[in-house]
């Protein structure tokens, strides 16, 4: 009796629990449901895969489609861009035309271009007999005469003053430094007295210089003397001729250098 109590106990705690004792029946229905719709799993990856791969295309497609509305956006600001420029530009033209307009406007009514009727009134007037005014004409002509006379005058003075001026400039006087070699007879010469010999030689254009006795050899020296001359009024072959007069002392002489002053 026990027992039988204790069967019952244990069936009335069973059928008080919450427990799904069909779960592994529902799964399977669900399992086979799906496998149906989709077959196998294999085959729904299969099936998933080409899907990807068109989507994949697709936004490639975006991608490139952004890029091209980037470089469509970017030609469009190049050329509102250009187009300002050349709108300024234009505008520009228009300013230098406008401007250039109202010159020849303003020229046009210039006096200057009026010359000719104001020049054609006084012939009416002498054939109206009008002296007067042929006589104004007259001195207005030899007002001009007056004043070419005034500048012709002008420029003779300032050719005058020029001329003066370049008259009072010392003209350039070409000059030459020569370098003597005079050689006596022998070494018994006296040469202080050579050299005085030498340098009596007097003439306008001539300045004397320093001077040094050099040994030739055999006890025989040389008088080497330097000298100045200018060229339009004394000339080598004259200074020579000059100086070799003292035969008595002096044997030759050479120019043993000429330099240009």
């Amino acid at each position: 009796m026990p027992k039988k109590s204790t069967n019952m106990s244990g069936l009335q705690c069973l059928a008080s629990e919450n427990i799904w004792f069909d779960k592994p029946l529902y799964d399977e229905a669900e399992k086979c449901f799906y496998e149906g719709a989709n077959g196998p799993p294999s085959q729904a990856k299969a099936a998933l895969l080409p899907k990807a791969r068109q989507q994949r295309p697709r936004n490639r497609n975006s991608s490139s489609h952004a890029g091209g509305d980037q470089e469509l956006v970017t030609r469009m600001k190049s050329m509102e861009l250009e187009n300002h420029t050349l709108h300024k530009v234009v505008a520009e033209m228009r300013a230098a035309l406008q401007t250039l307009e109202n010159r020849v406007a303003t020229l046009e009514k210039s006096p200057s271009a009026k010359a000719a009727p104001v020049q054609a009134a006084p012939v009416k007037q002498v054939q109206n007999g009008d002296d007067e005014d042929e006589d104004d004409d007259m001195d207005l002509f030899g007002s001009d005469d007056e004043d070419d006379e005034e500048a012709e005058r002008l420029k003779q003075e300032r050719l005058d003053a020029y001329a003066a001026k370049k008259s009072k400039k010392p003209a350039l006087i070409a000059k030459s430094s020569l370098l003597l070699d005079v050689k006596p007879w022998d070494d018994e010469t006296d040469m202080a007295k050579l050299e005085e010999c030498v340098r009596s030689v007097q003439m306008e254009g001539l300045l004397w210089g320093a001077s040094k006795l050099v040994p030739v050899g055999y006890g025989i020296k040389k008088l080497q003397i330097t000298c100045v001359i200018e060229d339009d009024k004394v000339g080598t072959d004259i200074l020579e001729e000059e100086i070799t007069k003292f035969e008595d002392f002096i044997q030759s002489i050479d120019v043993a250098a000429f330099n240009k002053i």
